[in-house]
C-alpha cells in the first residue's frame, strides 16, 4: 500500500510537471481584469496572453492560466482594461514644438494674458514672444483683443498671440513690420483686420499663416526632445495612437528620424500638409508604412473656426451682419487636388466648419468618387452642416471625423454664431455616425485638452467638466457609450486603414491597451471624468505606470 502511495504521488507529480511544461511561454499575461476587447461584439474577457507586441490569446483567467505561462504576470485585481485609445485628429508634432511657447490656454481676460507674456518674456528662449491658446470667447468683453498693449510693452519685440484654434492671432506692431503686414495687404484665404482704416493686430487664417512664417522654428534636436515629452504626456492620458493632421515632410523626416534612434515609441498615423509641392512626389509613391508611423494622404482646410469667425457660411453670421466668412482656397485648388487623389491610394482628409465650406467639400468629394467606394475620405470636424447636406456622407461613404469637446468647448457662445435653426445641425455627432455607421473621434490637441478621457464625457453626457448643462447640450446628438469606445480605438484604427493591426484587443492584433481605475462602461456619468489611467502598453510594453 505504501508503495502504491508513492506511486500515485510520483504519477501526479509528473502529471503537473508535464502539464506545465506544456504551458506555452509568453512575455506577459494579463490577469483578474475586466477587459473590454472592442471587437464587434463588444466582448469581456478576464485575460490575456501576449507574446512578441502581439495578443495570441483571450478568455477567462482559467482558460489563459491553463495555457500559458510567463515571468511577466500583472494581475489587474479586478481593473478595466480597454485597447490604448487612439486620438483621430489632433497636431501631435505641433503640440510637441510649441512647449517653447507661453500657454495661455484657460486665460479669462487681456489683462491676464498680458501679465503671463510679462512673466513669459524675461527668460523667452529666443526673440519672439510667442503665446498660444488664448480665446476671447471665455472673457467678459467676448471681442478680439488689440495690439496696443504690447506695442507700448515690447516696442523692439516681435509678439505673436495665437488663438486657441489656431486659426487667429495677434501681433504688435514689431511682428507686423517684421512680416511685412500693412494695412493695405490683401491675401487670399485670410484677412487682415483694421479698424478706423488701421491695423488691429488681428490677422485670421493665411494671413496669419503668411506672418507666421517669419517666426524662427527651433532645432531639430529640440524638436525631438519636446517629440519624447509629447509622447510621455499621451501615454500618461491613455494614448497609444495619434492621426497629426497636417505635417511637413522635414517634420516627417524628424519623426522617422526620433522613432529610429527608439526614443519616440508613439504609434503616428499623419497626414500631410496641402503643399502642392509634395503631390507628384507622394502620388507616384503612394502612402508610406512602418511599424509605427505611416503617412496615409493629405489635409486640406476648407475653411477657418467657427469661433474666431473664419468658418464658410452659406448666410451671414447671426452675430455679424454682411458676413460669411471665407474658403481658404479657391474651389479650383480642391477640384484639382480631388481628381489627383481620387487615382491613388492617398486619403483626401478636409477641414470644413461652417455650412458653406461642408457643402463646397462634399460635393467634390462626390464628383470624384461617384459612388459607394472604400476611399476613406474625411471631412474633419464637419461641425455646422445644412440639413440638406447630410446625405453626403452616406451616398459617398465620406468618414465624418469629430471631436466631441468642440461642442462642449462651443456650447457657450456657437448659437449666437450661427442662430437658432442652424444650431440644432450643429455638432450633430449622432447624427453623423448614422449617415455611415461608424466614425472616428478625436481631440484636436492643442486646440482642446490632450485627454481622451474628456472626449468620452463630452461625446455621452454632453456637458462640460462642471456637469453644465445639467441635461446635457442636444442630447438628441449625445453616443452611447459603446459608440464613443468604438469611435476612440476601431473606428479611429480604420480610419487610417489600420482596423486589421490594432484597435481591438484580438488575437495577431497588437498589444496596444491601457488599464482604468473607473469601468467607463457601468459607472455613473458623473465619475467619468475622475477616472485615472494607471498603465499603457504599446506592443506589449509597459510605457507608462509601475
Amino acid at each position: 500500500m505504501k508503495n502504491l502511495t508513492i506511486l500515485l504521488t510520483g504519477f501526479c507529480l509528473l502529471s503537473f510537471l508535464s502539464a506545465c511544461n506544456n504551458k506555452q511561454k509568453v512575455s506577459l499575461i494579463i490577469q483578474h481584469a475586466t477587459i473590454y476587447t472592442a471587437d464587434s461584439s463588444f466582448s469581456e474577457v478576464q485575460a490575456m496572453a501576449i507574446n512578441n507586441g502581439k495578443i495570441i490569446a483571450t478568455g477567462t483567467d482559467e482558460e489563459i492560466m491553463k495555457k500559458y505561462s510567463s515571468d511577466s504576470i500583472t494581475d489587474a485585481t479586478g481593473k478595466t482594461v480597454f485597447p490604448g485609445f487612439i486620438d483621430a485628429h489632433c497636431h501631435f508634432t505641433g503640440y510637441a514644438t510649441d512647449m517653447w511657447k507661453c500657454n495661455l490656454v484657460g486665460t479669462t481676460s487681456l489683462d491676464e494674458i498680458v501679465n503671463k507674456i510679462k512673466t513669459y518674456s524675461i527668460n523667452a528662449p529666443r526673440e519672439w514672444i510667442y503665446g498660444r491658446g488664448w480665446d476671447q470667447n471665455k472673457w467678459t468683453v467676448k471681442e478680439f483683443p488689440t495690439k496696443e498693449i504690447f506695442d507700448s510693452l515690447f516696442p523692439n519685440r516681435p509678439v505673436f498671440l495665437k488663438r486657441v484654434d489656431g486659426h487667429a492671432a495677434l501681433l504688435n506692431q514689431k511682428a507686423l513690420d517684421l512680416a511685412g503686414i500693412t494695412a493695405a495687404t490683401k491675401i487670399e484665404g485670410g484677412e487682415v483686420e483694421l479698424k478706423n482704416g488701421k491695423l488691429t493686430g488681428i490677422l485670421l487664417d493665411n494671413a496669419m499663416h503668411f506672418a507666421e512664417k517669419k517666426v524662427p522654428e527651433i532645432n531639430d534636436t529640440l524638436a525631438q526632445k519636446y517629440f519624447n515629452d509629447a509622447q510621455n504626456y499621451c501615454f500618461a492620458a491613455g494614448l497609444t495612437g495619434v492621426h497629426d493632421c497636417g505635417i511637413s515632410e522635414h517634420t516627417l523626416d524628424l519623426v522617422l528620424n526620433a522613432q529610429k534612434n527608439g526614443g519616440l515609441k508613439m504609434k503616428i498615423f499623419a497626414l500631410l500638409s496641402d503643399d502642392t509641392t509634395y503631390y507628384d512626389k507622394w502620388l507616384k509613391s503612394g502612402p508610406l508604412k512602418t511599424e509605427r508611423f505611416t503617412v496615409g494622404g493629405f489635409k486640406f482646410y476648407a475653411d477657418g473656426a467657427l469661433g474666431s469667425r473664419g468658418a464658410c457660411l452659406l448666410k451671414d453670421y447671426t452675430d455679424k451682419a454682411g458676413w460669411v466668412g471665407f474658403l481658404l482656397h479657391d474651389k479650383a485648388h480642391f477640384e484639382k487636388a480631388a481628381k489627383l487623389f481620387a487615382n491613388s491610394a492617398l486619403q483626401m482628409c478636409t477641414h470644413a466648419i461652417g455650412d458653406s465650406g461642408n457643402r463646397e467639400i462634399l460635393k467634390i468629394y462626390a464628383d470624384v468618387l461617384k459612388g459607394k467606394n472604400d476611399k476613406r475620405w474625411r471631412i474633419e470636424h464637419a461641425q455646422v452642416l445644412d440639413a440638406a447636406d447630410f446625405h453626403f456622407f452616406a451616398d459617398y461613404n465620406i468618414i465624418p471625423s469629430v471631436q466631441p469637446t468642440h461642442a462642449t468647448s462651443d456650447m457657450y457662445w456657437a448659437g449666437n454664431r450661427v442662430g437658432a435653426e442652424r444650431i440644432k445641425t450643429s455638432y450633430a455627432y449622432k447624427q453623423l455616425l448614422q449617415t455611415n455607421g461608424w466614425m472616428p473621434l478625436g481631440t484636436d490637441f492643442p486646440v482642446e485638452y490632450i485627454e481622451p478621457i474628456k472626449t468620452f464625457f463630452a461625446a455621452v453626457a454632453r456637458q462640460d467638466n462642471k456637469g453644465f448643462p445639467a441635461n446635457g447640450f442636444q442630447m438628441e446628438n449625445a453616443l452611447s457609450r459603446r459608440e464613443a469606445i468604438y469611435g476612440m480605438t476601431i473606428w479611429a484604427a480604420k480610419a487610417a486603414f489600420e482596423e486589421k493591426e490594432k484597435g481591438s484587443l484580438e488575437v495577431g492584433k497588437a498589444a496596444d491597451f491601457i488599464m482604468l481605475d473607473t469601468d467607463l462602461m457601468k459607472c455613473d456619468k458623473t465619475k467619468i471624468l475622475a477616472t485615472n489611467v494607471l498603465g499603457t502598453w504599446v506592443n506589449g510594453e509597459r510605457v507608462f505606470g509601475k
